[in-house]
């Protein structure tokens, strides 16, 4: 390209003698139609009549790449487009033996080879101009145009379209939409942004100018090679990491919830009924010692059942001790003790020879109260549930376990339980029992931890954190977990081949745990796999999406274009 400044200078000085020369009168911004072809035109002959859609200042007097994107430059037709409105006689002819010449030209768009116009312009997609077509590719586009055809077919006609726009592009490429034969170890170039792009050898992409990426396809169509330089590859900041042998164990770090012990819950019910003539307790959560008066009652069938107990001592006395008298004052003992009187209350009874018309009850054991539901004067039946309580020396944990863990527990493994909320950390329990079945909500199997509690600081339905520990699974082939892409349906990782070389590879997984993964099949000790980066993310898609769908979908594209030409 020509960039003389002397050159330049010349050309200003001559565009604007022949602005003045035309419009003397007019300012000079105000530049009409015949200045601006004069200038176009002096423009293209000092710089060249070929130039870069996307960088327009870049021009060249041949055909050529644009030094800065890569891009084919264009011819500037411009000046036969543009002609004034007062033309001589012979223009006009010109320009009606043009236009005879125009007629059956096709213009498409080098960025969207589907925009076709009989007419020379500008895309309405990207605003580049419109470059002539060869009369066969221009018949081939206005017929996918027309009839709009499927992807498949549309890839080899973007591919001969942009073939045919320069003759040196098309023998410096050879492009084939793919190689007939199924060889093992085959390489091949593509473009990044046109997957349809395929070529035999490196080059440049001939819609954008791209260079072509290798391409390596093993001898498995699912183990594609991409190639990442090592600039990419800091720019991408990734990471690998070795696989290798490790003991993993059996660790579950789950959430629980802290419950009451239910096998230290009491309700206590009136064996009698009656009337509430006194009551010690006065609301849920106070604690009770064992002892402790709870209520006293009134009931006509305890009174009865004191005064038949003083009968019968009161005729074993008089009578003497015999074999019958002896066994009315024993069924009467019982009965006493069945309504809830107890053995130091009948022996008061026995001493004072009175009947007690308010009757006391008083605490087996020690606890807090759960729920009351009785008031003074309250009248009471058998069914009615009086108080509950519950010893606190004891509480159970209860976690949840992911159904796929489920295999690794037992009854009797150690764990831990840490209180985030009351800053208490690494309980010692075990498990005590394992609940028959899942959860059918959350799939959750529940296991449940028992921990003493002296001091009564754990509170029922606080959260907890468990770790429990299983057993050891002795040299299993780890990755880290980061390095495993999931989809739903398989597992791949992306493996380091060389200095610049990555293919996804098919794993199966086994155990995870403690961010490690085992590693069934797919990879050998030694194996290096990318742990890191944005590439994990996007690679996905075009690992297993573009370059999998090109190495065994493309075959069969290339087939039904065949059939279709």
């Amino acid at each position: 390209m020509s960039r003389k400044p002397q050159t330049q200078k010349m050309t200003c000085l001559f565009v604007m003698a022949m602005t003045a020369a035309l419009q003397p009168s007019a300012p000079l911004l105000a530049a009409t139609a015949a200045q601006t072809e004069v200038a176009t035109a002096v423009s293209a002959h000092v710089h060249g009549e070929y130039y870069c859609p996307m960088h327009p200042q870049e021009r060249s007097d041949k055909p050529g790449r644009c030094p800065i994107c890569g891009m084919f430059l264009v011819k500037d037709d411009a000046p036969e487009a543009s002609q004034p409105d007062a033309t001589p006689p012979a223009a006009s002819v010109d320009k009606d033996t043009n236009a005879a010449q125009d007629e059956g030209k096709t213009y498409s768009c080098p960025m969207h080879p589907e925009v076709v116009s009989h007419e020379p312009g500008r895309c309405p997609i990207c605003g580049m101009f419109l470059v002539e077509q060869a009369p066969n590719v221009a018949q081939q586009q206005l017929e996918h145009a027309g009839h709009k055809h499927d992807a498949s077919m549309e890839q080899p006609s973007a591919a001969a379209s942009t073939s045919a726009i320069n003759s040196d592009a098309e023998h410096e490429h050879k492009l084939v939409a793919q190689s007939d034969s199924g060889g093992s170890g085959t390489i091949k170039y593509v473009c990044p942004m046109h997957p349809q792009i395929v070529s035999d050898t490196p080059g440049t992409c001939p819609i954008c100018g791209m260079n072509l990426e290798k391409v390596e396809l093993g001898g498995h169509q699912d183990e594609v090679q991409v190639n990442v330089s090592g600039a990419m590859q800091q720019a991408l900041a990734l990471k690998v990491a070795k696989a290798h042998h490790q003991t993993m164990w059996r660790y579950v770090d789950t959430v629980g919830e802290i419950d009451y012990d239910q096998s230290q819950i009491t309700h206590i019910h009136s064996r009698v009924s009656g009337w509430v003539e006194k009551l010690t307790v006065t609301s849920a959560g106070d604690k009770i010692k064992q002892g402790q008066l709870l209520y006293e009652i009134y009931s006509p069938e305890l009174v009865n059942a004191q005064d038949d107990y003083l009968l019968a001592a009161d005729s074993l006395k008089q009578r003497g001790s015999n074999s019958r008298n002896s066994e009315l004052l024993r069924k009467a003992q019982t009965r006493l003790e069945l309504l809830g009187i107890s053995r130091d209350q009948i022996k008061l009874l026995e001493q004072t020879g009175k009947t007690r018309y308010r009757v006391p009850f008083y605490a087996e054991t020690d606890g807090y109260v759960t729920s009351l539901n009785i008031r003074d004067g309250m009248y009471l039946q058998p069914a009615t549930e009086v108080l509950s309580m519950v010893d606190l020396d004891k509480v159970w944990v209860i976690a949840d376990v992911f159904e796929n863990e489920q295999s690794w527990l037992e009854v009797g493994q150690p764990a831990q339980v840490s209180i985030p909320a009351m800053g208490i950390k690494d309980l010692e329990g075990k498990i005590d029992y394992i609940y028959p079945e899942l959860d059918p909500v959350t799939r959750s199997l529940r296991v449940r931890v028992v921990l003493d509690n002296p001091s009564i600081k754990l509170r029922p339905n606080t959260l907890a954190k468990v770790s429990i520990f299983g057993g050891a699974n002795k040299d299993a082939l780890v990755v880290p977990q980061e390095a495993l892409i999931q989809t739903g349906k398989d597992n791949r990782v992306v493996v380091k081949t060389s200095d610049q070389g990555f293919v996804a590879k098919p794993v199966t997984t086994g155990m995870m745990s403690r961010g490690q993964v085992e590693i069934l099949t797919g990879l050998n000790a030694g194996d290096e796999v990318v742990i890191s980066g944005q590439f994990l993310l996007d690679s996905e898609a075009s690992l297993k999406g573009s370059l999998m769908r090109m190495s065994a979908a493309q075959p069969q594209e290339a087939t039904d274009a065949k059939n279709h030409h």
